[in-house]
């Protein structure tokens, strides 16, 4: 199989002779071999892995996303991935990444919130002109 992993931005990862793929649903993790019928499933949190020959078992951090298989193609389209060596370096990845999207999410709403607070509050002083 050829699995490609895509983010919003581009392709994070493109691999040719995949044997096998897992990932994780809602329901939980369901594998994907090469004479799986098509299928697409929602992703939620967790590791993807992939085996191939050349580099044996692969573990990937992904965000919530779409899985599709058609043919001999697997496309999972997520907005953040990790790529790691072992699933312990794959975890201080995690932690590390996540909490520098954390902080700057955080830092986007407090922008917001005083956007609209401030937006709110010339709507109210034209109001009380009027």
């Amino acid at each position: 199989m050829k699995l490609r992993v895509l983010l919003p931005y581009g392709v994070f990862l493109e691999k040719a002779e995949v044997s096998r793929v897992v990932a994780e649903t809602r329901d939980g993790s369901f594998g994907i071999l090469p004479h799986r019928l098509d299928c697409v499933a929602a992703l939620v949190p967790g590791i993807l892995i992939y085996v191939t020959e050349a580099d044996g078992t692969v573990y990937l951090a992904v965000d919530e996303g779409v899985l599709a298989k058609a043919g001999a193609d697997v496309y999972v389209s997520v907005r953040r991935a990790i790529g790691g060596p072992s699933l312990a370096e794959l975890h201080d990845a995690v932690k590390r990444e996540f909490l520098t999207v954390d902080e700057q999410e955080r830092d986007v709403r407090v922008a917001v919130a005083k956007m609209e607070s401030g937006l709110i509050s010339r709507f109210a002083e034209f109001q009380h002109e009027r």
